[in-house]
């Protein structure tokens, strides 16, 4: 397809470039740095500037450290290819361009090699809070300053190796039924407890809660009602827990969980694998998220 037929304003979820991608089923992409528009950079300089603050009220150690050491333009739309320059030598990370949605086992086995599926589009300017699906500032300015600390890019790594352990199990299942009713329950406990952490989570520091969790690290509104809010429940993490707790993506989170540390994280996916092994998540609470088609081909198809 040539560029030169692309005529909508910029990279949003609407442009041509990235619908004719999901047309021609292509999970990974070039990111055709060209035709971010100049209303897709204000809108990264809004975002961005109205962050700022906020990260350095809410949010970890960690976070701070990995936003410095990427060196972010603040006015500009990342390139992937610099943003790698500067991940790449710390943790072995890199942000892989991604047109959309990916399904769950490819997901997961990204992570496990290190690679995290990044969205190259941007909100537009004129709906800065309202965002159905992660952009490209959700994954760069609320994940990748996250995957430069070692810690918590051995724990993504640990992820997606339940993943792989996930899918040899069920595939020794002989009953069809029995086996999807068991991957069913089993991705659906690891996006919740992927939501809970990785997404959602707050971690204790040195001077009270802070937040890790990417939804919350790029949300100009969240990230302080998830620290300030009274009504908000926050309570010490427990895994049955999280892998049994139902939630809705459109509205501010009642309920986060609290890790000590990213080895306390870590030690929670320990235990995760665990329980995979030993069947405990093969018959999880019904409810969200829901788990699609896609999601399930993913495992039993992997390979």
């Amino acid at each position: 397809m040539s560029r030169t037929t692309l005529s909508a304003p910029g990279l949003t979820s609407e442009s041509p470039f990235i619908e004719q991608a999901k047309l021609d089923g292509q999970l990974y992409i070039e990111q055709p740095y060209e035709l971010y528009s100049d209303e897709n950079h204000e809108a990264w300089r809004k975002l961005y500037s109205r962050m700022l603050p906020r990260w350095e009220r809410y949010a970890n150690e960690h976070f701070l450290e990995g936003i410095r050491r990427l060196c972010l333009n603040p006015d500009r739309v990342p390139k992937l290819d610099e943003v790698n320059k500067f991940l790449r030598p710390l943790t072995g990370f890199q942000a892989k361009a991604v047109g959309g949605y990916i399904p769950a086992f490819l997901f997961f086995d990204c992570l496990r090699n290190r690679e995290f599926p990044t969205t190259i589009t941007i909100r537009r300017s004129d709906k800065l809070d309202y965002l159905p699906e992660p952009d490209i500032f959700h994954d760069i300015a609320g994940h990748v300053p996250m995957h430069t600390d070692k810690h918590f890019a051995e724990t993504l790594v640990r992820f997606g190796e339940c993943a792989h352990t996930a899918a040899d199990l069920v595939s020794a299942i002989r009953d069809p039924e029995t086996r999807i009713h068991c991957l069913t329950s089993i991705i659906r406990a690891m996006a919740r407890f992927f939501w809970f952490t990785i997404e959602f989570g707050l971690m204790r520091g040195r001077d009270g809660l802070k937040v890790y969790g990417s939804g919350l690290l790029s949300s100009h509104g969240e990230i302080a009602h998830a620290i300030e809010a009274p009504e908000v429940q926050r309570y010490p993490i427990q895994l049955e827990w999280a892998i049994n707790q139902a939630f809705e993506i459109n509205r501010y989170q009642p309920l986060l969980f609290i890790v000590d540390s990213f080895d306390h994280l870590f030690s929670l996916v320990d235990q995760l694998e665990g329980w995979l092994k030993a069947g405990k998540l093969n018959n999880v609470a019904p409810g969200e998220p829901g788990v699609n088609e896609e999601d399930l081909k993913s495992f039993l198809q992997r390979g």
